[in-house]
């Protein structure tokens, strides 16, 4: 549990040692930078500055009584932190890293050390012109750390619910806090298109809004009557980019395609297979109508990301490639010879329509790679035609990602039974429109992308893929404002950002590592975050004004879905009664599941 002058850092570093003491960070404080890591230094300088009404000055050469320094001896994105009492100085800080997001980490972490004030944006304790205020103490402390998983990302969807600008930027802050280091934007959907495309001006003329949107549940068909829109400029996005690699993310756009695309159909109606949608839809759900998989949609799509590959710098894009019901597929003479004609048959020899979603996402991420970037997909667009190098996001369970790695391809887990923040955080009676699973922050903290089995169920011998890491998804049809994001994502993902970096160890819920965690969360990082102005969900439930009365949600139960069956107690249940199957049950739009909720 806690110990006196324990700084309780968040995610918990590999190694710490906490001598006792501290030593104050001083007004002119002298800063030496290797020139590879300035970045990060540069950001540590400058909110450190804010926070508490000092300057922190660059240097070049000479003394200094802070130094970032590169270590060819720590693995990559390591670090290393000394800060010693020194009697000949006010205070010594020695940084070493393995690279630049080494440097990223450590100076979160130096952050971190100079307690919750450090999170603010002016001083609060400010004495006047003559007083000043008072440095910042750092405790001596010895810290090596390093990430247990390269890709420690999180995704924030805002197709359903548009986030201005300026919020984008301040979730990317906080993930930062939280040594993320990749964002996936979910750009389009069926309730929206985010980004503006100069060849095809009616994405966003027309994609951009909508005329009201569902309040909770489609299934009460409740509406609120509002138009609902906006959409990120080229050069916005070129802006959150820059910004997110100041602080050492990575932005990873996704457009989804061949499903969620009723945005997309409504500016361009030839696009879709019924060529007759009015507008952008209003409800959540999966829909039916989807993209006729012609040639001109795989024009038009390239031309999109030629657009999209010039405004990210990421080395990864994403397809989706998620839910695609072939129903209105099946219906349509032309699609079907389509598929007659592309040689796409099922095992008994029959056309096989539904095979044209994976020879569809197939053909984009080879333009991808053809551009030099990997393409990213959910866990539905695997298939023998997808290239190897694509990585496959696998949210299904734990079977999806297992089989993509046995068929070669790089992973990345993050499933909705353990890591989807929109799902309830508690069964408090007041808690705001409650959907999907019940995930605490304790069933978040017991994540384990690589549980035994998982390494278990790959074959002996022959070409598997890596695990690349995990990623929380942020996804927000019931979440309409910055404040809902605060409070489903927060303090949830503090615990999957330590189950992401931190190294692996015993989390289930009651062991020492979750009571010690809860401690540390409470005791240190919840006040890092009130001084962030983070409206995160208290532990003991929701603030008054953060409850949603008469807003109807639709409560899942993981217990009940996962005994159906499935590998591991998860993933297989879909199998059976999920989204491959759907369509036939409904003429029209999916009444099972909301895969989002």
């Amino acid at each position: 549990m806690h110990q006196p002058g324990d700084p309780g850092l968040v995610p918990l570093p590999a190694s710490t040692q906490v001598p006792g003491g501290s030593v104050p960070l001083r007004d002119g404080a002298r800063v030496l930078t290797d020139p590879a890591l300035r970045p990060a230094a540069r950001r540590w300088r400058r909110v450190t500055e804010e926070a508490f009404g000092i300057d922190l000055v660059p240097v070049t050469d000479g003394p200094a009584d802070v130094v970032l320094a590169l270590a060819s001896d720590l693995p990559d994105g390591g670090y290393r932190i000394e800060v010693r009492a020194n009697p000949a100085a006010p205070g010594t800080v020695h940084v070493e890293a393995a690279d630049l997001a080494g440097a990223h980490a450590a100076t979160q972490t130096l952050r971190q050390l100079a307690g919750p004030a450090a999170f603010r944006r002016a001083p609060a304790d400010y004495r006047g012109p003559s007083g000043g205020t008072p440095a910042p103490m750092l405790p001596v402390v010895r810290i090596e750390d390093h990430p247990r998983f390269a890709w420690r990302g999180v995704l924030l969807d805002v197709a359903r619910h548009f986030l201005p600008k300026h919020d984008v930027l301040r979730f990317v802050d906080l993930a930062a806090a939280h040594r993320l280091n990749v964002l996936q934007l979910h750009l389009t959907d069926d309730q929206g298109w985010r980004v503006q495309i100069d060849r095809y001006p009616e994405l966003t003329r027309t994609g951009a809004w909508r005329r009201e949107s569902t309040v909770g549940t489609w299934r009460t068909g409740s509406r609120d009557g509002r138009p609902h829109g906006g959409f990120y400029t080229q050069d916005d996005l070129r802006e959150i980019v820059a910004y997110a690699r100041d602080r050492g993310i990575t932005v990873v756009p996704e457009i989804d395609v061949p499903g969620h695309v009723e945005a997309a159909v409504a500016a361009y109606p030839e696009l879709g297979t019924r060529k007759d949608r009015s507008g952008v839809r209003t409800t959540w759900g999966i829909s039916q109508d989807v993209l006729d998989p012609s040639e001109g949609s795989l024009a038009f799509f390239r031309h999109v990301l030629d657009e999209v590959l010039d405004v990210f710098d990421a080395p990864w894009i994403g397809l989706g490639g998620d839910e695609v019901p072939p129903t209105l597929w099946r219906e349509s003479p032309q699609i079907v010879e389509r598929a007659r004609a592309l040689g796409l048959f099922g095992p008994d020899g029959a056309v096989d329509v539904s095979r044209l979603h994976g020879w569809f996402v197939a053909r984009l991420a080879e333009h991808v790679s053809a551009a030099g970037r990997r393409a990213v997909v959910w866990d539905e667009a695997v298939s023998p035609m997808l290239p190897h190098d694509v990585i496959v996001t696998s949210w299904r369970g734990y079977a999806q990602g297992a089989a993509a790695l046995a068929a070669g391809h790089d992973v990345v887990m993050a499933p909705e039974q353990a890591v989807y923040l929109d799902h309830r955080a508690g069964d408090h009676p007041a808690e705001p429109i409650p959907v999907g699973f019940l995930r605490t922050i304790e069933d978040v903290y017991a994540f384990d992308p690589l549980p035994a089995e998982l390494v278990e169920a790959q074959p002996a011998g022959g070409r598997t893929g890596r695990l690349l890491g995990a990623q929380a998804q942020v996804w927000t049809e019931h979440l309409d404002s910055a404040r809902r994001v605060d409070y489903a994502t927060y303090p949830r993902l503090a615990a999957f950002a330590e189950v992401a970096w931190s190294p692996r160890g015993d989390r289930e819920p009651g062991s020492a590592a979750s009571k010690e965690f809860l401690d540390r969360l409470e005791r240190n990082h919840l006040p890092r975050l009130d001084a962030y102005g983070v409206e995160y969900r208290p532990l003991a439930g929701p603030h008054p004004w953060q409850t949603r009365p008469g807003v109807q949600g639709y409560p899942r139960d993981l217990a009940a879905e996962t005994a159906v069956g499935g590998w591991a107690g998860l993933g297989g249940w879909r199998e059976d009664g999920g989204v491959e199957n759907l369509p036939e049950r409904s003429p029209v739009d999916d009444p099972a599941p909301e895969r989002d909720t």
